[in-house]
């Protein structure tokens, strides 16, 4: 069999590995603490769930727009108007299925063969896999821990070529959980300026769920950044929709009808009945309660899992945004753990699943081979048997 080059070139992914040998070790009936977590653990509010059930009630279960329907596009207009004081108008949405596949359609429409794509490390592990699927070349750019990993714009500057393409930018970023402030995004706008070719991706996935600070979206800098900037986001963080697969990108028009053409010809619309849903989520006043409930939660995870790996005697990186905590493991590689040797991100994650039942993400995937990634959605005694595991796992290794 000859597979193409494209194919092959899709590096594989240690978080699925690692993840699917936890939940077949849970089915079996072992005690298994699950810190891989990439989605809410709360349940879709119900009056998404109605609306789901409405929609089938109507019979709204035909074709619909390429780019999705008029209403949901709309009700994005408007949550970007709300939110940051974007004003785009329902041509330039695409809603497609999931914020994995709107990346997907943002750099299918605008990298060519050959063209750089700027990615800050760590990053969500697609990044550079979806750029390779386009035929570009990503370009790593290593945060450092005196810049609170973040992107600065010397960092920036210095990576800019000739062949640049797009920079992508996660505000809040998984897996660091770091939060760009606003001055921050407007160094990076200033920078941008000066670069007219670039294009800027920002995912913005997890724009409500961050915890005491304020940050901006980069569309909203200045008008000339607005038009080089698709700003992605998906219902499924913010709703805990992950399984409806309903995403959206705000862009230019060119920009905008490039990715619907696109989309037409690859999956034609999304999901029907998810889009009415989702519409229905936008819109209605109970979202606000919702969000407000889990963001109060999450906060209180976070203050109670970094409060909790200082026992474990691990660096940690802080977040303020997201649901991740990722800390740094390099101090264990050398050592072993009753026996079984500890070299790796991947052996600590090994060890820790195969002896003491407790499943953390190695983020040699993440662009980040020191470091591990833990999950704070689950619950608040998940946590705390969880991370008592993880001390002693640390507390073992000679």
């Amino acid at each position: 069999m000859s597979l193409s080059k494209r194919a092959l070139g899709v590096s594989p992914s240690l978080t699925l590995a690692i993840s699917a040998k936890a939940k077949k070790m849970k089915a079996s009936g072992l005690d298994v603490i699950s810190f891989g977590a990439g989605e809410p653990d709360f349940d879709t509010p119900s009056y998404i769930i109605d609306a789901a059930k409405e929609a089938l009630d109507k019979g709204f279960t035909r074709y619909t727009p390429a780019s999705g329907t008029i209403e949901l596009r709309q009700a994005i207009c408007d949550k970007l108007y709300k939110d940051h004081k974007l004003t785009y108008d329902v041509n330039q949405i695409v809603v497609s299925n999931g914020g994995k596949h709107s990346l997907s359609n943002a750099i299918r429409a605008l990298v060519d063969p050959g063209e750089e794509v700027i990615i800050p490390a760590p990053y969500w592990l697609t990044y550079p896999e979806l750029v390779k699927l386009s035929d570009g070349v990503p370009v790593i750019v290593k945060l450092l821990p005196e810049n609170d990993y973040k992107l600065t714009p010397e960092q920036l500057r210095r990576y800019i070529t000739p062949k640049t393409k797009a920079l992508i930018i996660n505000n809040p970023s998984n897996p660091t959980g770091v939060v760009y402030t606003k001055s921050e995004i407007d160094a990076l706008a200033k920078e941008l300026e000066n670069h007219k070719n670039v294009y800027i991706l920002t995912d913005d996935i997890y724009d409500k769920l961050i915890y005491g600070m304020e940050t901006k979206c980069i569309a909203t800098c200045s008008e000339e950044i607005k038009e080089r900037t698709v700003v992605i986001n998906a219902m499924s963080k913010t709703y805990a929709m992950t399984g409806w697969r309903i995403g959206y990108t705000a862009s230019s028009t060119e920009i905008a009808k490039a990715m619907g053409s696109i989309q037409s010809h690859s999956t034609s619309n999304p999901n029907s009945i998810a889009q009415y849903a989702s519409t229905v989520a936008l819109t209605d006043k109970r979202g606000d309660e919702f969000l407000a409930n889990m963001n109060k939660t999450f906060a209180k995870r976070r203050d109670l899992m970094v409060e909790l790996m200082s026992k474990v005697g691990l660096p940690i990186i802080k977040p303020n945004g997201a649901f991740y905590v990722m800390a740094n493991v390099k101090s264990l590689f050398g050592k072993t753990y009753e026996g079984t040797a500890i070299n790796s991100a991947f052996d600590v994650a090994s060890v820790m699943l195969d002896k003491l039942y407790t499943a953390v993400i190695p983020c040699e995937s993440f662009g980040a081979d020191e470091y591990v990634r833990l999950s704070y959605a689950t619950s608040e005694d998940d946590i705390r048997k969880g991370l008592a595991r993880f001390e002693k796992f640390v507390k073992g290794c000679i």
